[in-house]
């Protein structure tokens, strides 16, 4: 498949290296990078990158996420830096950021809300989906808004599920516009991170041609579904990945999928209020986008691209 370029403003997360490999990850994007060139202009992009991190600053970078590299970075001017940071609204009070060992998970445990009580976020909307049917119909609505299908769409932009390589952020977050405006209910958003190297979170694209996919975090909104009369599900509507909404510990565990790698590993979660958009530098702080205008602008940009 043809190398797809996009240019934007980036904000490095980590640089991780060994076994001879150099990862760089990128708030903004979930895809694991690395850098397309050697030579004299891969030391120097390197180096630029390696003061990024170390000042935090932003770069402006051109990549290509389906080929997983960076063809170039340079320096913002002090214009452009003075705009980036102006318009950088971050998430006051984030949640924590818990270590998880997937597989000690109890989930008849784990997926009730009770268990997650420390949550504050949750304290904050009350009005949660009442069964599991109205979470079906609610993720039956966001699936349809899949740029593959053609339209015509109930929402623009469409959503580029099929494209699962990056851009989780952007569809999350389109998606929680759809839970909170369109049906009126509570959305949270629920990351996973793979850190340090050589971790990674590997899924394998059924829904899309069956390849393997890498990412170091991911993000999809987390429901709360009523059970009954005793107990509070939590749910998350994916359908980049699941055909349904699944229970919290079903979405963790499918991104350690051991066939694709065997480095495959959640090592932390994160349940973030739902104007969490993308991590802010780490699992430890977050970026918003109140206005939806990242968010439009990459559904945009992904929206005529395929996972395999």
């Amino acid at each position: 498949m043809p190398s797809i370029k996009e240019s934007g403003i980036l904000t490095l997360a980590a640089i991780r290296k060994g076994k001879g490999e150099t990862q760089y990850v990128f708030s903004e994007k979930q895809a694991i990078l690395r850098l397309a060139t050697g030579g004299k202009a891969g030391r120097e992009t390197a180096a630029l990158l390696r003061e990024a991190l170390r000042k935090k600053l932003p770069v402006k970078a051109q990549i290509d996420t389906r080929e997983g590299v960076i063809h170039r970075a340079t320096p913002l001017s002090d214009k452009e830096l003075e705009e980036f940071r102006r318009n950088r609204i971050l998430v006051e009070k984030p949640e924590k950021t818990l270590r998880l060992d997937a597989s000690s998970v109890d989930p008849t445990v784990f997926n009730i809300e009770n268990f997650h009580r420390r949550v504050r976020c949750f304290r904050l909307c009350k009005r949660i989906i009442p069964n599991y049917k109205k979470a079906k119909k609610i993720f039956d609505f966001c699936a349809k808004q899949t740029c593959s299908l053609g339209g015509p769409f109930q929402v623009t932009p469409c959503i580029p599920f099929q494209y699962v390589i990056d851009g989780c952020y952007a569809r999350a977050h389109k998606m929680r516009w759809i839970i909170t405006q369109k049906y009126h209910y509570c959305c949270e958003k629920v990351f996973s991170f793979a850190i340090p190297f050589p971790d990674t979170l590997a899924v394998q694209a059924n829904k899309w041609g069956g390849c393997c996919v890498f990412w170091w975090y991911h993000v999809a909104p987390l429901v709360r579904v009523r059970l009954g009369r005793s107990a509070v599900l939590l749910m998350v509507i994916d359908p980049g990945m699941f055909d349904k909404p699944v229970l919290l510990s079903t979405w963790l565990a499918a991104q350690e999928n051991k066939n694709c790698s065997a480095n495959a590993k959640v090592t932390q979660y994160s349940i973030q209020p739902g104007s969490a958009y993308a991590p802010a530098g780490g699992p430890n702080a977050y970026i918003t986008d109140p206005n939806y205008v990242q968010t439009d602008a990459m559904l945009l940009n992904y929206q005529n691209l395929v996972t395999c």
